[in-house]
């Protein structure tokens, strides 16, 4: 798979150009194989984002994907990684560039995909098949391992319509990945499932990658992310702004490079929630040694204890709610966490600002670390602000004295118990 200068623009709220002489003139364009006219409205550059009704989703793409490589695509929210996986899909054209595809490619987009709402999941499987270009035959050969991945046996012959979106993402991954595509297409659609089916899913993926065909995966789970992948693609802005080893484009996506102490950002801008309904917002948060300190930290020493503190908006009344208070990793993984149900009472809240200040019972070993904090309604463990990653901060090998060290090399785990060790001869 080639992608060669590729970009995608879109008009904001309109599909065509708005009048039936712009639309003639740019059909009458295309059938001559001459440029869109009105893709370089406002700007002399064509790649250069536009304020205006237009607006480029992707920019200047260029990428190449062998057999058999298993790529992970990451990127913030808006960067662009589900449309570039849209083009590769060809369920969208790009605006400019060309896509060069060798292969049968399978797709998983957004729940239902390919699904006739009206047909049976029987139907659908056929539909599917045959949509990828397999004959009758080939279908009924993987029909029961398709049925059996699922997990839907029961309701196979009832109309997809009546499916819930889990039950719609099951049998719609089991229809792509094992109709023996050459090219494996997968979006963020399988956090939809539950923990076992993601597992389960990570695990026909790998499968389907060992067999020798390619694995297109987008996700904002970093550790599913490490698991499957050996390669990494980092889009921002539309734009790709790192290709490599899957763990530098990790970093690359979760690092800050300037832990500038004099400069550190404690203000949580609203992009950064993954998931927010309004009701309550995490303004602001940053570490320090102290529980009365104002002064933010992005460097602690050895066996330094820290605190963790946030300020929380409150736009409407709350009440059985949890806040819960993570530590990740470097790579975006939590290494340990807490909830403040831990005190067995739920968290009640009026409208209003609201200061909460958490002191960590562990030491951090030396290593690279960010926060995680969320606020979340507790009978049902609905988000109502998510926060997965900020604050990156470091934890040097020295102590804060610079009477002590951590006396290895290499650092094993992440986290210091304070524990006691009684040891008695046996008589």
């Amino acid at each position: 798979m080639k992608i060669e200068n590729v970009a995608k623009q879109y008009r904001l709220g309109m599909v065509g150009t708005g009048t039936i002489s712009h639309d003639l003139k740019r059909w009458w364009y295309s059938i001559r194989g001459l440029e869109d006219p009105y893709i370089k409205l406002g700007s002399d550059n064509k790649h250069e984002e536009i304020s205006g009704d237009y607006v480029w989703a992707l920019k200047d793409i260029n990428l190449e994907i062998k057999k058999g490589e298993v790529i992970g695509i990451i990127g913030k929210n808006g960067a662009g990684k589900s449309t570039l996986l849209k083009l590769l899909s060809q369920v969208t054209s790009p605006t400019s560039g060309t896509i060069k595809i060798k292969g049968r490619i399978a797709s998983l987009l957004e729940v239902g995909t390919g699904f006739h709402p009206e047909l049976t999941g029987r139907e659908n499987v056929f539909l599917n098949g045959a949509i990828l270009g397999m004959t009758k035959k080939e279908i009924d050969s993987k029909f029961n391992e398709i049925v059996s991945f699922s997990g839907i046996g029961k309701y196979i012959d009832t109309p997809v319509k009546r499916y819930s979106s889990g039950m719609m993402v099951r049998l719609g991954f089991a229809v792509a990945a094992h109709l023996e595509p050459e090219i494996l297409v997968v979006d963020e659609v399988l956090a939809v499932g539950d923990a076992d089916f993601q597992k389960k899913c990570l695990g026909k993926m790998k499968d389907v990658s060992n067999e020798g065909r390619t694995v297109i995966f987008v996700s904002h789970n970093m550790t599913s992310i490490r698991n499957l992948c050996s390669k990494g693609v980092l889009i921002k802005n539309g734009k790709i702004d790192f290709i490599g080893d899957v763990d530098k484009t990790i970093s690359n996506y979760l690092k800050d490079d300037n832990l500038n102490e004099k400069d550190i950002k404690t203000s949580i801008d609203s992009s950064l929630s993954t998931y927010s309904t309004g009701d309550a917002k995490f303004k602001n948060a940053y570490i320090s040694n102290d529980f009365k300190s104002q002064t933010p930290l992005n460097i602690l020493h050895y066996q330094e204890p820290f605190f963790i503190h946030t300020n929380l908006l409150i736009a409407k009344k709350l009440s059985n709610v949890c806040v819960s208070y993570k530590i990740v990793n470097e790579y975006g993984e939590v290494i340990t966490n807490s909830y403040s149900y831990n005190r067995k009472e739920l968290l009640s809240f009026d409208v209003g600002s609201y200061t909460i200040t958490f002191k960590s019972p562990l030491f951090l070993l030396p290593g690279k670390y960010a926060l995680s904090f969320s606020i979340f309604h507790f009978y049902t463990g609905e988000s109502i602000d998510l926060i997965e990653y900020f604050n990156p901060f470091r934890v040097l090998k020295e102590s804060l004295n610079g009477d002590k060290e951590y006396p290895w090399e290499t650092v094993k785990g992440y986290v210091e118990m304070d524990e006691d060790w009684i040891i008695n001869k046996n008589k």
